[in-house]
C-alpha cells in the first residue's frame, strides 16, 4: 500500500495557498480606550461594515482574536454567487413566497454590490466571472439539477445551460459525473487579496484595525455605552457589531447557540501543464457536485493549478492527514492528476445556521451579521455594508436577512457534537447511491 505522505510535495505547508500572495496581518498597537462602534471579527463582513462607517465619519474600531485575515475569509474557495445557494442548498423550502422573493432579491443585490465595490474602489481581488458547473453525482441527480436550474433562471434571471453527459468533456474531461448544469453568472476571486484590499480600504477611510484582541465579554450598555472586555484591555463603545461567523464563541452565547462551525478542508496541487489544465477545466469555471458531502474545486486565479475542497471524513483530522484523503477524492474525479502532488492543505470553519439562511439583527443591544452557510464572499460583504447603513440610519429599506426569527436548537449549545454523525450518514448515503447507480 503506498505511503499517504508520498502525495505531499517538498515544502508542503498547512497555510492556505492564498496566503502565498497575501498573508494575514498583525496589528498589535494599543487598543483605543473608546470608539463609537466596535466591530468584532475582521472578516469580509466586519471590514465591509468598518469601511462604510468610517467613510461616513464614524469612529470605528475592528478587533480580531488572531491576525487580521487569519479566519475563514482567506481560507475559502473564493467562489462568488448571488441567489444560487438559497435555491440549490434548499434554504427556500418552507419559506413563504414573499420572503423568498425578498431573500433572492437581496442575494442578487449582494453579488452586484461586490462587483460594484471591486470596480469602483479598484480593489485588487482577481475577480473573474466565468461560470460554475454543478455535476450530477448519479444519473438521477441530473434531472434534479435541471429543475433547480429552471428555478434559478425563473427567480434570479441567471443564465443556465444543461450539459448532458455526452457533452461533459466540453466543461471538464471526467467520466465521474453524469452531466449537470452550468450557471454563467458565477465567479471566483482571490480571497486573501480581496481581504487585503478591504483592510486597506477600511484603514484608508479612517477605521482602526487591531489584531490579537479576542473579545471575552460584552457588558450591557449603561448610559448608552458598552464595556467590551478583550484579551488586551477594555474598550468603551456606543455600539457593538459581531461579524464572527464560524468563529463565534462564548463571548456571545445567544449567537453561539445559533451558529454551527463546520470545518472544511482544501488542497492545492503542484503547478500543472497548461494542456492538462485545459483538459480538466477549459473554461476556468468553478466546479461542485450534487452529493450531500459535496466537493468544490476551481483553478487558481492564474490558471496554474487545481484547488480542491471538501470534507475528508466524518471526523476532524489534521491537515497532514486530510491532504492524502482529499487527493484520493480528487483522483476519483480526475485520474489524470495522479502524478501531481499536494503543496498546500488547509482548513477553515464555515458558519452554518439551522435554517440555512444568513442572519443580521440585534439582540440585547448587540448587533450581528453572520451565518453565511458557505456562501460568504458576496453575502457577508453585503451584510456588513447593510449593517453599517442600518447603524447610520441610511437604509432605504430593511434587508431581507434582518429577521428577528433566528432559530436555535435545544440540543445545541455551541459544541457541534452531532457533526460526525451527520457527516458519516451523508458519506454512507452518497456511497450507497453511487453503488446502486453503477449496478443500474
Amino acid at each position: 500500500m503506498p505511503d499517504p505522505s508520498s502525495v505531499l510535495a517538498p515544502g508542503f505547508t498547512t497555510n492556505p495557498y492564498w496566503w502565498d500572495a497575501a498573508p494575514p496581518e498583525a496589528a498589535r498597537e494599543a487598543l483605543p480606550e473608546k470608539t463609537d462602534i466596535l466591530v468584532v471579527g475582521s472578516g469580509y463582513c466586519g471590514l465591509s461594515a468598518a469601511a462604510e462607517l468610517a467613510r461616513n465619519g464614524v469612529d470605528v474600531t475592528v478587533v480580531d482574536a488572531e491576525e487580521l485575515g487569519a479566519g475563514a475569509s482567506t481560507r475559502s474557495g473564493g467562489m462568488v454567487s448571488s441567489g444560487q445557494k438559497l435555491v440549490i442548498g434548499g434554504a427556500i423550502k418552507g419559506v413563504d413566497a414573499q420572503r423568498m422573493e425578498r431573500l433572492l432579491e437581496d442575494s442578487l443585490a449582494s453579488y452586484e454590490h461586490l462587483k460594484t465595490l471591486i470596480r469602483e474602489q479598484d480593489l485588487d481581488a482577481d475577480l473573474a466571472v466565468l461560470g460554475r458547473y454543478f455535476g450530477a453525482h448519479v444519473p438521477s441527480h441530473y434531472d434534479r439539477l435541471r429543475r433547480q436550474g429552471e428555478l434559478l433562471a425563473r427567480h434570479t434571471g441567471v443564465t443556465v445551460h444543461e450539459i448532458p453527459k455526452a457533452r461533459q468533456y466540453e466543461v471538464t474531461k471526467t467520466d465521474f459525473y453524469h452531466g449537470g448544469i452550468v450557471i454563467d453568472d458565477y465567479g471566483g476571486l482571490h480571497p486573501a487579496k480581496y481581504h487585503r484590499a478591504l483592510r486597506r480600504l477600511a484603514a484608508a477611510n479612517g477605521a482602526t484595525l487591531r489584531s490579537h484582541a479576542p473579545v471575552l465579554k460584552v457588558h450591557p450598555a449603561q448610559d448608552g455605552v458598552h464595556l467590551v472586555e478583550t484579551g488586551r484591555g477594555t474598550i468603551r463603545a456606543r455600539e457593538v457589531l459581531f461579524g464572527t461567523n464560524g468563529y463565534t464563541d462564548k463571548a456571545q452565547p445567544f449567537l453561539q447557540r445559533r451558529i454551527v462551525p463546520v470545518r472544511s478542508y482544501q488542497i492545492a496541487t503542484e503547478p500543472l501543464p497548461p494542456e492538462l489544465m485545459a483538459e480538466i477545466n477549459p473554461g476556468r469555471r468553478m466546479i461542485t457536485d450534487s452529493k450531500r458531502e459535496l466537493i468544490y474545486t476551481r483553478p487558481a486565479p492564474d490558471g496554474s493549478r487545481i484547488l480542491f475542497g471538501g470534507r475528508p471524513g466524518a471526523f476532524g483530522v489534521s491537515e497532514e492527514e486530510a491532504a492524502p484523503r482529499l487527493h484520493a477524492q480528487m483522483l476519483k474525479v480526475w485520474p489524470q492528476l495522479a502524478g501531481y502532488r499536494v503543496t498546500h492543505c488547509w482548513s477553515g470553519k464555515v458558519g452554518m445556521t439551522f435554517d440555512k439562511i444568513a442572519h443580521m439583527g440585534r439582540h440585547d443591544g448587540v448587533n450581528y451579521a453572520l451565518g453565511c452557510n458557505g456562501n460568504g464572499v458576496a453575502l457577508m460583504t453585503y451584510l456588513g455594508h447593510q449593517s453599517a447603513l442600518k447603524l447610520l440610519g441610511k437604509q432605504n429599506r430593511t434587508c431581507a436577512f434582518d429577521d428577528p426569527a433566528f432559530p436555535a436548537n435545544p440540543l445545541y449549545t455551541g459544541n457541534p457534537w452531532f457533526l460526525p454523525i451527520v457527516s458519516g450518514w451523508y458519506h454512507l448515503l452518497d456511497g450507497i447511491e453511487r453503488r446502486l447507480a453503477s449496478r443500474g
